[in-house]
């Protein structure tokens, strides 16, 4: 008789887990989940910022181009007055006459690569992308096919001057 109690009063503990089917799922949902990721392209664009004793250093001979990025038109310059002032148009600037005037810059100064891209306080990103694209390259027809043109590679970004009213 005791034997039988004993046998009726067994402790039968914690049982082991079984991860193995979790497992399986997580060899075949990690492979699934990186291949359907969305890998990001980044581009960079190098910029040059002006040194604090570049002012000093500059030849009265030197052409600097400048594009200034206004609320109401796009104006490329240098240290001798305005090239070409573009307004906008349709509600939006005109990057293709900008393309145009810069190759007819470079056109003129062939050996020329840096430009300034002067920005007013309220410029938004996309037109600082649109016009920073047109200064470095403009596309061209050339002999029956659609070919890219370097303008000015080498971009400084600053503050446009504030304008009097």
């Amino acid at each position: 008789m005791k034997t039988r109690a004993r046998r009726g009063k067994r402790d039968h503990g914690m049982p082991d887990l079984d991860v193995t089917p979790f497992m399986n799922l997580m060899i075949v949902l990690v492979p699934v989940l990186l291949l359907s990721m969305v890998f990001v392209h980044t581009t960079v664009i190098e910029l040059s910022f002006p040194a604090a004793g570049a002012v000093a250093d500059l030849q009265p001979d030197d052409i600097h181009l400048e594009i200034r990025i206004e609320d109401t038109a796009l104006v490329v310059a240098d240290q001798r007055g305005i090239i070409r002032r573009l307004p906008v148009h349709d509600g939006g600037h005109d990057y293709a006459g900008l393309g145009l005037v810069l190759r007819e810059v470079k056109r003129q100064l062939p050996a020329k690569r840096d430009a300034t891209i002067l920005l007013a306080p309220d410029t938004d990103y996309q037109t600082l992308v649109h016009v920073v694209d047109r200064v470095r390259r403009h596309p061209a027809f050339n002999a029956g096919e659609w070919m890219t043109v370097e303008l000015f590679p080498d971009i400084s970004l600053g503050d446009a001057p504030e304008r009097s009213s």
